[in-house]
């Protein structure tokens, strides 16, 4: 039994030794795998975690835009020594694609700020990468016609500063501006380019402001549309155009006063040159369509008065100003008829005009009679007596016709006004005008009318019925575009079509 122990005990003392020993033995390897690890010999033995740390390197480094350095820092550097030292990973191939696609754009940019020489080398750095043949032979392409134009600049320089001395500012490719542009659309920076073109608008601007001294609009607003096309930035152009406003401003409210005093042609004129500064080009064609209205109410008193020749310089004046093509065909079948009229009566013997002239009389006088002024359509007063007009424009009777029909139209107007009824005052307002009446008085009528509708505008304005209130306003400018409170409708009535549009 002893001896059983002792065995036993001799068993369990050698496993003991043998198990501690084997664990020093575990420990030294271990402790010199750790030393081993950290020195060249880890390098090689872990090369996929330190290519990884390198490949996050480069990735920053290539986001920052740092794409290439002599000092290895660079991302197409770190790419390449990850891939030399992992080259089975595709991650650091696909790095340095990335690095000759950055190198590539940054070659466009480079070349449109004008740094010829930062544009090279990226594209140098590009082509060493293998980038796509077709981007770096396009981008090549670009830098050779930028280097021969810059090549050119000089001279352009100096025809630019010959042509801005001898007053050749626009309007020809050889001009001073068109040349400067070419400059800089080359360089942008070009400081003389920007110099020489910040003269040239500043002469071209002092040309604008010239013509308006001459009220010369068209010129001006040329020019300052010129000057706005080569550099919306520049210091004179704000005053230039505050000027430009303040004459259109000035033309309109001469063009107003003269339509108001009947001087239609100096109206014509203002509103002309008021549409040719570019100011509200709208507003404008409608201050032109009242004055060829006007020319459309003398032309119907020319022909209850005879006076065919004159009816038809005044129908050729409205037919050149914007106006109503129904208006125009209707005042066009006007005049044909009262030409037939006056051929018809040129064809008849003396005793037959007579006998004419005096059933119209008395037609008119029966019209009369039974109160039909101006209705029904040629069978009322109005239209007998322009017909009798026509054939003995100056006979006594017809005279006298005339001015009792002046009255009763004057008075057909303030009735209708009062009671309302603005169609109806107008054609009341139309006879007067046609039966030559008082200057003045219609005049006023005429201002008294156009307050009506636009009244009826405003209140059609405020119940969102556009169409309706717009055709209320051009009906007031036709009687009187001088209104203020014209104005102020039209700006709200715009105000109210923008936001519906």
């Amino acid at each position: 039994m002893n001896r059983e122990r002792r065995t036993t005990t001799t068993a369990h003392t050698l496993r003991a030794r043998w198990l501690w020993r084997l664990a020093g033995v575990v420990l030294v390897v271990a402790g010199l795998l750790i030393l081993v690890s950290r020195g060249p010999l880890g390098d090689r033995l872990w090369p996929e975690a330190e290519a990884e740390t390198l490949r996050r390197q480069a990735d920053a480094a290539l986001a920052h835009g740092h794409l290439t350095a002599a000092d290895g820092s660079g991302a197409r550097e770190l790419y390449e020594a990850a891939m030399a030292m992992d080259p089975d990973r595709a991650e650091s191939r696909a790095g340095l694609s990335r690095v000759a696609e950055a190198a590539l754009q940054r070659a466009g940019r480079e070349l449109a700020g004008g740094d010829l020489e930062g544009a090279r080398r990226s594209l140098a750095l590009a082509r060493s990468l293998s980038a796509p043949r077709a981007g770096t032979d396009a981008m090549a392409e670009r830098l050779r016609r930028r280097e021969l134009a810059v090549a050119g600049i000089d001279a352009m320089l100096r025809d630019a500063g010959r042509a801005l001395g001898e007053g050749r500012l626009d309007g020809d490719p050889r001009a001073a501006l068109p040349l400067y542009r070419r400059i800089l659309e080359l360089q942008p920076g070009h400081v003389q380019a920007l110099e020489g073109r910040e003269d040239a608008l500043s002469e071209l601007l002092a040309q604008a402001v010239a013509a308006l001294r001459r009220e010369d609009t068209a010129t001006a607003a040329a020019r300052v549309s010129a000057a706005r096309g080569y550099d919306v930035g520049h210091p004179d152009l704000p005053e230039v155009q505050s000027q430009l406003v303040r004459v259109a401003d000035t033309l309109r409210r001469r063009g107003d006063r003269a339509l108001r005093d009947g001087r239609t042609e100096r109206a014509a004129e203002a509103y002309r040159r008021w549409r040719d500064s570019g100011v509200d080009v709208e507003a404008a064609d409608r201050a032109l369509a009242g004055v060829a209205a006007l020319h459309l109410v003398r032309m119907r008193a020319a022909l209850a008065a005879g006076r065919i020749e004159q009816a038809r310089v005044e129908l050729a004046a409205a037919d050149a100003l914007p106006v109503d093509d129904g208006a125009l065909r209707d005042a066009r079948m006007q005049l044909r008829r009262a030409e037939r009229r006056l051929a018809d009566a040129g064809a008849s013997t003396p005793a037959q005009r007579a006998r004419r002239l005096r059933a119209l009389l008395d037609d008119a006088q029966r019209a009369e009679a039974a109160g039909n002024w101006i209705t029904p359509p040629g069978e009322n007063a109005f239209d007998k007596l322009r017909a009798a007009r026509a054939l003995a424009p100056d006979d006594p009777e017809v005279r006298m016709a005339t001015t009792r029909l002046q009255h009763h139209a004057r008075t057909c107007f303030a009735d209708e006004l009062r009671d309302n009824r603005l169609q109806r005052a107008r054609v009341c307002l139309d006879a007067w005008t046609a039966l030559d009446g008082d200057r003045r008085a219609i005049a006023q009528s005429r201002t008294d009318l156009a307050q009506r509708w636009i009244a009826v505008g405003e209140e059609r304005l405020g119940r969102g019925q556009l169409p309706d209130a717009r055709a209320a306003h051009e009906t007031a400018r036709t009687l009187d575009a001088s209104l203020d409170e014209l104005r102020d409708f039209d700006a709200r009535l715009r105000a109210a079509e923008a936001v519906v549009r």
